[in-house]
């Protein structure tokens, strides 16, 4: 089953975040997401022609966050967007944030 087919499972803490090796593996299958150093966190950032297109993926991000229960930090800027996941939770990253990071990256799938 690929990241998109899967749905976000949820997490309350009680279990381990992924390894730095798991983390890489999954990183594999996001196009233009990266790891943090420490492996806690993936982000990526997104650029657009102006202010309303990014404002709509913003939405767009809030209202899928919504559908999965799993929420990113988002830093807005005019003409760009840094999406980040982390499974705060556990104190870094789950399969969660790796569903969660597919599904973003198919709101701009032309």
């Amino acid at each position: 089953m690929t990241l998109m087919e899967k749905h976000c499972k949820p997490c309350e803490g009680g279990v381990q975040p992924l390894s730095l090796k798991e983390g890489k593996e999954y990183l594999s299958q996001l196009p233009g997401w990266e790891l943090s150093a420490d492996g806690k966190e993936i982000s990526k950032m997104f650029t657009f022609k102006n202010y309303h297109q990014t404002i709509a993926f913003v939405n767009a991000v809030a209202w899928l966050s919504h559908q999965e229960n799993h929420h990113p930090d988002m830093e807005v800027h005019y003409r760009e967007c840094r999406v980040r996941y982390s499974t705060h939770a556990i104190g870094g990253l789950s399969e969660n944030d790796f569903i969660c990071a597919a599904k973003v990256n198919s709101l701009l799938a032309a």
